[in-house]
């Protein structure tokens, strides 16, 4: 159901880097990012944090805990889907830090998070395949 994840979370200067990776643990336990530095608008580093998760096994347990009723609101999600997937079949969520930090799914709209895109193996790879898949498994799981 899904080709791979690939995610970035910046790490600002009055952050604590090792608890930004462990938050992202939470969300991704077999994350291994690479680290780059950069500079923010006022010349401040920024730490950025990406990688790939591509292991059919990671991505499955990925999905299965995202859709744990404890985890997220479900009709929400799939109510959110039409503007959090692209037309090629991407999904791109974001989740709190602070919540991962705690051991918590949150997914935000906007903001300082944890960045997400999600390659929905849809075939023709479009918008309204990919919605339509992951609501059919959606439905495997209630």
């Amino acid at each position: 159901m899904i080709h791979n994840i690939r995610y970035r979370v910046f790490v600002y200067e009055d952050e604590d880097e090792a608890e930004i990776i462990e938050a992202l643990s939470y969300i991704l336990p077999t994350a291994v990012p690479d680290k780059e530095i950069a500079e923010g608008l006022m010349e401040n580093p920024i730490t950025i944090l990406s990688g790939k998760i591509a292991k059919k096994r990671e991505l499955k347990d990925f999905f299965s805990r995202l859709l744990d009723e404890d985890n997220v609101d479900i009709a929400k999600f799939s109510q959110d889907l039409d503007k959090k997937i692209d037309k090629n079949g991407n999904l791109f969520l974001r989740f709190s830090k602070k919540a991962a930090a705690n051991e918590k799914f949150e997914i935000l709209d906007s903001g300082d998070s944890i960045h997400l895109k999600i390659k929905i193996a849809a075939y023709p790879a479009k918008k309204e395949i990919a919605i339509k898949i992951i609501n059919e498994n959606i439905d495997l799981i209630e």
